[in-house]
């Protein structure tokens, strides 16, 4: 079981953000309220998203993130949070050139992929699940939250999120 999350605005966020309410938060990101949040080293996890994922791998998940980050020490600082924060170890992918998060994702080929409604850059035409190859997507169970809300309300037990 190959489970496909991404990381910004699913399972992290800014940590000036942890004690906002959502709203406030996706209003900030659309009007760029925030310009110093390129800094990723500031990210931390929304809820006890890393402990849900541990049980997750725990179950023998294998776990992969998908950063939206494309610049290398932009990328080695979501795995730095991801490190620090005790995230299980997996793949971290990112987008190169002009791929999109569907290709990227495809390639991989996952079993269940959680990521946000990117509600705050655009809904779905930023998404993912929707941009996957028609061969792969109808073997991939999407799972939508929403943005900045973070997975602790996602089962704890696999068998479960598969149905969810």
């Amino acid at each position: 079981m190959k489970i496909l999350i991404l990381t910004e605005g699913t399972i992290l966020t800014h940590k000036n953000w942890v004690e906002l309410e959502r709203e406030e938060v996706v209003r900030r990101v659309r009007d760029g309220v925030d310009p110093d949040l390129t800094y990723f080293t500031a990210s931390v996890p929304i809820g006890n998203s890393a402990g849900k994922i541990r049980r997750w791998a725990g179950q023998g998940a294998e776990i992969v993130y998908l950063t939206s980050r494309r610049k290398q020490e932009e990328i080695a600082a979501i795995q730095a949070v991801l490190d620090a924060f005790r995230f299980p170890k997996g793949k971290l992918l990112f987008r190169t050139g002009s791929e999109s998060y569907g290709e990227v994702a495809s390639r991989e080929r996952p079993d269940i992929l959680i990521e946000d409604d990117c509600e705050s850059i655009g809904g779905e035409s930023e998404m993912t699940y929707p941009h996957l190859s028609p061969i792969v997507k109808p073997r991939v169970k999407s799972i939508v939250i929403k943005e900045f809300l973070g997975i602790d309300g996602l089962p704890d037990i696999i068998s479960e999120l598969l149905r969810y």
